[in-house]
This record gives C-alpha cells, sequence and structure tokens, in this order.
C-alpha cells in the first residue's frame, strides 16, 4: 500500500477515498431503496482499482458504507475471480482455459506464460510487474480461441509470438 494509501487506514481501519464513495454512490442511485447490496461488486471493483486488491478492513469499509453485514461483502469477494485479496503483480493476466480455447492451444499458451515469466498460475513474478491468475474456466471470447486478457483487455487467436509481443509491450 502506498503512503497516500496508509494514511487512509485509522487504528486498522479502512477509510473509503471520496473518488470511491462517489463511485459507490453512483451505483447504489441504480438500484431501488433498499437494495444497496446490488452495488457490492461494483464497489469491491472500485475499492480495489484504488488499492491493487481488497483487504479486510476495505471490505468492512465497503460493508459499512453499504451498510451491510461484512459477511455479504466477503461472500462477493471471495466468489469473484476478479476481485483479489492478497497483494499481486501490476499487470493481472488470464488465461482462458475452457474447452474451445483448451482444443485450440490454451495448455501450450499458459504453458509458454509461465516459462516467460518464470512463474506458475496464481503467482507474480518478483518484481511484482505481472501476476498469472489461476486458470479462468471461461472469459466467453470462445470465437477467438485461445484467447488471454490482461488487465481487462481481451486479446484474441493467441500465438506464443503474440504472446510475447503483448506482454514486452506492458510497463
Amino acid at each position: 500500500m502506498s503512503d497516500g494509501n496508509s494514511a487512509r487506514m485509522e487504528a486498522g481501519k479502512a477509510v473509503l477515498s471520496e473518488h470511491v464513495r462517489e463511485e459507490i454512490d453512483r451505483w447504489v442511485a441504480k438500484f431501488p431503496e433498499g437494495r444497496q447490496r446490488s452495488a457490492v461488486i461494483a464497489a469491491l471493483h472500485a475499492v480495489q482499482h484504488e488499492h491493487g486488491y481488497l483487504t479486510q478492513p476495505l471490505m468492512d469499509a465497503v460493508a459499512e458504507y453499504l451498510n451491510l453485514p461484512p459477511v455479504q461483502v466477503y461472500e462477493v469477494a471471495s466468489f469473484y475471480s476478479m476481485f483479489e485479496t492478497k497483494p499481486v503483480g501490476r499487470h493481472k493476466i488470464s488465461v482462458c482455459t475452457n474447452i474451445s480455447c483448451m482444443l485450440r492451444g490454451a495448455d501450450e499458451i499458459v504453458e509458454h506464460v509461465e516459462r516467460k515469466l518464470g512463474i506458475k498460475t496464481g503467482e507474480s513474478t518478483p518484481d511484482g510487474r505481472f501476476y498469472l491468475k489461476c486458470e479462468e474456466e471461461c472469459l466467453a471470447a470462445c470465437v477467438g480461441a485461445p484467447m488471454m486478457m490482461v488487465d481487462h483487455v481481451y486479446y484474441e487467436n493467441l500465438t506464443p509470438e503474440k504472446v510475447d509481443e503483448i506482454l514486452d509491450s506492458l510497463d
């Protein structure tokens, strides 16, 4: 956590930034009154975007802000693969390994990324630059198999050479 983010922690309790609160409020307004639980995914996404991953104090702050029991926020954060609850590399890589991608070489793409970065799925590079997420069940781009998502950008019809170009282009 950066010094600015550390300053937002008080006695182990996270304080949501004004930007995050505004983003949560924008989402809460889309739902009927009393249905603020519907904004949990968007709220966690906003917090993770600002902090890099979700800590228990940050999830507690979301629960408090939305007036929900903390367990309802923890359930969402632990269920969806888009949320990280531990520090991970800056660039998040997800390689789809579902049937369409598997039939078109996803296993070879995963092995290539692991070799290139010197890590296994679920690990970050020692320099904190990349995080290779555990295998994704489906990223909904079957027509472009094999495919991967890097920082929410889809890359399709992958080859090892194309993967190298993509990863080498990231800062």
